[in-house]
């Protein structure tokens, strides 16, 4: 628990989520964010990421799959004091790990799902107490496929009560989309998509401005 008197309230690292198609540049938001970086990355894609010479990049694959959650935490705990900002990109393969790990574990779907929401619960809440600048990013689902279009049409490919409890400490969710060959993030909550900003008043912005306010 934290407490501060009024007026001195400290300002710490902000947290993002931004989830959208794959080939959006998820990943490379990380290069506008300043700052030595930890990245955790969870599907092995590095490419956009060549070049740069500020990040520590962790790839899980395959053969840590049976340890993830212990290995997330782990490589956290040992890396965060050396770091200025933490990346994990694609929750949503985490996600998918973490559940075949508690799937093993149990014959109780519900109980499965409710470990799992507890545990992203705690990593969002673990991410917020570094008071460090935070990025995540997952892949969405675009419920067009289901005949809705319009509002409420996108979100974030992850269990919605999983989704809920990682994001809580988090000040923007939004979602990253070309149109006309410029990438834009949608943080406006109206559109019906996930999505907040409790930084300012910012709805649509181009994805290059995303961490315009921390520079």
């Amino acid at each position: 628990m934290k407490a501060y008197k009024a007026g001195e309230i400290e300002k710490v690292g902000n947290m993002y989520f931004v989830y959208g198609d794959g080939g959006t540049g998820k990943t490379s938001l990380i290069k506008q964010i300043t700052g030595k970086k930890l990245l955790l990355i969870f599907d092995g894609s590095t490419n956009a990421l060549v070049g740069t010479n500020d990040i520590d990049v962790i790839a899980f694959d395959d053969e840590d799959a049976p340890n993830m959650q212990q290995l997330v935490i782990s490589m956290l705990e040992k890396q965060v004091a050396t770091h200025d900002v933490i990346v994990l990109d694609n929750v949503t393969a985490l996600q998918n790990w973490a559940l075949e790990n508690i799937d093993g574990a149990s014959k109780d779907g519900r109980q499965n799902y409710q470990k799992l929401q507890v545990w992203f619960r705690n990593l969002g809440m673990w991410l917020r107490k570094t008071d460090k600048t935070v990025l995540a990013t997952a892949h969405q689902v675009d419920n067009g496929s289901n005949g809705l279009t319009g509002s409420g049409r996108y979100q974030a490919d992850m269990n919605e009560k999983t989704f809920n409890a990682f994001t809580a400490p988090f000040d923007i969710v939004g979602r990253i989309y070309k149109e006309k060959d410029e990438r834009w993030i949608d943080l406006d909550p109206e559109n019906g998509n996930h999505a907040k900003n409790r930084i300012d008043n910012r709805k649509t912005i181009k994805a290059s401005e995303l961490i315009a306010e921390e520079k």
